[in-house]
C-alpha cells in the first residue's frame, strides 16, 4: 500500500496542527506504509491534512480517478474563532468552504469525539475518530530541563504553565486575571505569539491578545518560542489549560504524559477527563482549583492519574487504527 500524506502549506503551519501530521508519520514509518509527502494520485489513498485550494483540486482529481480520499478535519469554523487577527471575521465564510471541503473525503478523521460532532454539521461522509495522539519519545529526558529552565525564566516551584500559541480562544484572558487573583504563584506560557515575536506573529496578533499579554502581572511570563519542547514540561508543575474550543488539544496530552497535574476548562472537548481523577475542572473561576493544587500530594495523585490515561493516546496506542483505517478505505 502506498498512502499520498499530503499537508498544505506545511512550512507555515505550527503548533498542535503540524504536531498531529508528524504523529501520523512517524505512525506510517513505525507501521512499514509507504507513503510520500506530495499530492499524487499514484497511491492507493490521498490522505489530506489542510483543506487549501491545492487539496481540493487533487481531491476532486482523485474522485474522477477512484482514488480513495481520506481528509483530517483539523480545522472548524468554531475553532478558528478568536485565534489571530480577523479570525472571528474570516470564520464566517470558512464554514461553507470547510463544508465543500469535507465533502470531498471519503471517510474523514476527527481526533475527538466532540470534533466528530460538530463535523456532522459539515459533512454527512463517514467518521472515524483517531486522537492525534502524542508520542512519548519526544518527551524523554525532560525532568532533567526543570533547574536549566527554573534558572532561565526565574521560575519558583509549583509553577503554573501552558503550552501552545498565545491566543485569546486558548483561554488567554482567564490565565492573565487568574494570575493577576494569585500573585503567590508564577505563571508562565510556552509558545507563539508574543510581544518578543517576529514581524509575521505581530501582524497576527490581535490588539485585545497584545494587550493582554502586554499589561499581564508581574508574576506572569510569556516566554515566547522555546526551541525544546521540553523545557516546558520540566519547569512546570501544574498544567493550566482554559481554553474555550479545542478539537482535541496536544499539549494537554503531553502535559498527562509528563505526569503534570491538570486543570481544564470544563467543556465538551474533555468529557473523557473525569474530574478530581485525571484533572480538576472549571467553568470559569480557576483560583479554587489552582489553590487545591498547591497540596503537593494532591498534584502527584491527580498527576499520575493522568500519565495513566494518557497511555490510551500514545502513537503506539493509535498507529493500528490509523493502519486499519487505510486498508478499510483502499
Amino acid at each position: 500500500m502506498k498512502v499520498s500524506h499530503y499537508f498544505e502549506w506545511e512550512e507555515y503551519i505550527t503548533g498542535g496542527h503540524a504536531q498531529s501530521v508528524t504523529n501520523q508519520r512517524t505512525i506510517l514509518d513505525r507501521e512499514g506504509i509507504d507513503y510520500t509527502t506530495k499530492p499524487t494520485l499514484d497511491a492507493d489513498v490521498l490522505h489530506l491534512n489542510n483543506m487549501g485550494p491545492r487539496s481540493i483540486y487533487y481531491a476532486r482529481k482523485a474522485q474522477r480517478r477512484d482514488v480513495p480520499v481520506v481528509v483530517h478535519t483539523h480545522q472548524t469554523a468554531e475553532d478558528f474563532r478568536e485565534s489571530f487577527a480577523f479570525s472571528n471575521a474570516l470564520s464566517r465564510p470558512m464554514k461553507p468552504y470547510l463544508k465543500y471541503a469535507y465533502s470531498l473525503g471519503d471517510r474523514l478523521v476527527c481526533p475527538s469525539e466532540h470534533n466528530r460532532e460538530v463535523i456532522e454539521e459539515y459533512s454527512s461522509a463517514p467518521k472515524t475518530v483517531i486522537s492525534n495522539g502524542f508520542d512519548p519519545g519526544m518527551l524523554e529526558g525532560h525532568e532533567d530541563l526543570r533547574e536549566e529552565y527554573l534558572d532561565r525564566y526565574d521560575l519558583e516551584p509549583p509553577v503554573v504553565f501552558n503550552v501552545g500559541h498565545v491566543i485569546k480562544r486558548k483561554g488567554l484572558a482567564s490565565f492573565v486575571e487568574t494570575a493577576r487573583r494569585m500573585p503567590e504563584l508564577d505563571f508562565v506560557w510556552f509558545g507563539f505569539l508574543n510581544p518578543t515575536g517576529g514581524t509575521f506573529d505581530r501582524l497576527l496578533r490581535s490588539r485585545e491578545t497584545t494587550e493582554l499579554v502586554e499589561n499581564s502581572p508581574d508574576n506572569c511570563t510569556f516566554t515566547g518560542y522555546i526551541d525544546d519542547v521540553r523545557g516546558a514540561y520540566a519547569a512546570g508543575d501544574v498544567f493550566f489549560w482554559p481554553s474555550k474550543n479545542e478539537n482535541e488539544g496536544i499539549a494537554l496530552l503531553e502535559a498527562m504524559g509528563c505526569g503534570k497535574p491538570l486543570v481544564v476548562r470544563d467543556i465538551d472537548t474533555y468529557r473523557w477527563l473525569e474530574d478530581g481523577r485525571h484533572c480538576l475542572k472549571a467553568d470559569d473561576d480557576f483560583v479554587p482549583k489552582l489553590e487545591a493544587m498547591k497540596d503537593e500530594d494532591r498534584r502527584r495523585e491527580l498527576g499520575r492519574n493522568a500519565e495513566c490515561k494518557s497511555e490510551e493516546f500514545t502513537i503506539d496506542s493509535i498507529g493500528d487504527q490509523l493502519a486499519a483505517l487505510y486498508r478499510d478505505v483502499a
